[in-house]
């Protein structure tokens, strides 16, 4: 078996987990003092976001140097400690690859802009105006046009995110074989592979106006593959945000040669007004919930992986979104926990979501520190949008929520650093933070634990089938998970009001396996839960 299905993966943002040094930036030796947490936790893989040199005009996703360390998170004498030090707790590490594009500090960038006949110039794409304006309509993620002008040379270079990240030419076979030799550079060192950022990008055709899954992607995904890939026990997980169950395979399907498998992201779409975009907000509808994750349980081939989490580096945390961040926090936080965790594909949990840290909301734009939120306050305030209202939309969904500090404990700025940390810690430390939580043997930190031992130990939630249970029903989410005769369901109310059910007719025998409370048995003929009660029972032989 392929070690990454059964593994539980952990994503850490380095700025954000522990600083070691007290300048208020976590760091790579701040990481290593922190394994053995990792370990009590029972993870088998850390995700660990960017910590390559940066301007970090989007931290850390803009590289100026692929096999350099920020100076900020250490050295890499301290990177090659931090792969053995996990690798001696058999936890894998995977590095994030952002090769869509670079900084503009790159020293590729840097040549290509000296002269239109350097080398380096098609490292890039780059185009003449058109009636002396942009190439063509194509936007920017981050807002604006996705063309910079640049007035030494009058041509336009495209950049599907900041100006500062200027789109890479994947059509040049010599990017292509540059980013397969940095590659091998990390895997030689002996990481565990790579989560791909924005990989869909890569085979875009800009006059086209095609940018995800163009028409040479999957030809330059099987050239990595086979470049850099093939014949090493590593996990690769593509960043998709346009992936179907139809499409899926395409990138990880193993006989592709491709990828190990995708992150999807249609679950996370549903509390967006259709065709806008995240920050124009609408109330979850909890049956389209579960019909996405029914869809993507089932029609799924079952030779194709799939990934499994509520929240990461880019969205906000998931308690907070569609959870109860006040009375029912540790309660919603262990139904999101017990639900995921039971499902088919690897759960990867984002950092202080094991303890169910909450999102951090601002009053102000001075507060904010990501781009993406400044850039959309400003941009809103002068199309006429009140200040409550886009203040509000950056509370819901900013970035920033999930990049505050790791609570760890009850010391000032929650153990974090002892500087000024580059973002303010969450208030709420002293309530929500790892010391507790592991003091306290019915914490979201122990669910986590025992949902990560019962994926290690129990096949069923590995390969088992899924079968949805009470579609239409308003608040329950129920599912069976069956393999070779074996079966558990998996029932969650999604609410914040008590909930009465009845999931079979017949009276069948139960075992209790987890229950988010302190009960030992359930009638599953006759239901009663409370707010965002949960369970897992294995049906008796």
């Amino acid at each position: 078996m392929t070690w990454w299905k059964n593994a539980v993966m952990y994503q850490i943002y380095p700025r954000s987990f522990q600083d070691s040094n007290g300048d208020g930036i976590g760091d790579i030796p701040g990481i290593i003092s922190r394994l053995d947490y990792l370990q009590k936790l029972g993870v088998t893989g850390i995700w660990l976001s960017p910590v390559y040199d940066s301007p970090n005009d989007d931290n850390g996703y803009d590289i100026s140097n692929y096999r350099k360390i920020h100076p900020d998170f250490g050295t890499m004498a301290d990177m090659d400690r931090l792969i053995e030090e996990a690798n001696k707790r058999n936890i894998k590490l995977v590095m994030d690859l952002v090769v869509n594009h670079t900084s503009d500090e790159h020293r590729w960038f840097e040549e290509a802009l000296k002269d239109e006949e350097n080398k380096y110039r098609d490292y890039y794409i780059w185009r003449d105006p058109v009636n002396g304006k942009e190439p063509n309509e194509l936007v920017s993620m981050f807002g604006g046009s996705a063309w910079e002008f640049d007035e030494a040379s009058g041509q336009y270079y495209l950049h599907l995110y900041s100006k500062k990240q200027p789109d890479l030419n994947w059509a040049n076979r010599e990017v292509r074989f540059a980013v397969y030799d940095m590659m091998n550079f990390w895997l030689d060192k002996g990481i565990g592979g790579f989560r791909m950022d924005v990989i869909d990008l890569i085979g875009k055709d800009p006059d086209k106006m095609i940018t995800g899954n163009g028409p040479k992607l999957h030809e330059y995904l099987k050239e990595m593959h086979q470049e850099t890939l093939k014949g090493r026990d590593v996990m690769t997980v593509g960043e998709t945000w346009g992936v179907t169950p139809e499409t899926a395979p395409l990138f990880a399907s193993p006989d592709r040669k491709e990828l190990s498998m995708v992150f999807q992201f249609e679950h996370l779409t549903l509390d967006e007004e259709p065709g806008t975009s995240k920050w124009d907000l609408l109330d979850l509808d909890f049956l389209k919930l579960k019909q996405v994750f029914k869809k993507w349980q089932t029609e799924l081939p079952d030779k194709t992986w799939n990934s499994l989490f509520w929240n990461n580096h880019d969205t906000p945390r998931i308690v907070s979104r569609w959870g109860s961040d006040g009375k029912y926090r540790e309660s919603s936080a262990k139904m999101f926990a017990i639900l995921l965790h039971m499902m088919k594909g690897t759960p990867y949990i984002y950092q202080g979501e094991e303890i169910g840290m909450v999102n951090r909301p601002i009053k102000d734009i001075s507060q904010a520190e990501d781009i993406e939120s400044i850039n959309l306050y400003h941009e809103r305030i002068k199309k006429g949008y009140t200040h409550e209202d886009v203040i509000h939309s950056i509370n819901a969904k900013g970035r920033d929520n999930a990049r505050t500090p790791v609570q760890w404990d009850t010391t000032d700025n929650a153990g974090f650093t002892t500087g000024k940390p580059w973002l303010e810690v969450n208030t709420n430390y002293s309530i929500i933070n790892v010391e507790d939580n592991l003091r306290q043997p019915d914490s979201v930190f122990y669910t986590y634990k025992k949902l990560i031992r019962l994926r290690k130990e129990n096949k069923v939630v590995i390969y088992g089938e899924f079968t949805m249970l009470l579609e239409n029903h308003p608040q329950l989410f129920a599912y069976e998970r069956s393999y070779k005769g074996e079966v558990w369901i998996v029932v969650a109310n999604f609410s914040d009001q008590p909930c009465q059910a009845s999931l079979y007719k017949e009276r069948t025998e139960f075992e209790l396996i987890l229950s988010s409370t302190d009960k030992e048995t359930y009638d599953l003929n006759d239901l009663l839960l409370a707010p965002y009660e949960a369970f897992i029972v294995k049906k008796k032989e």
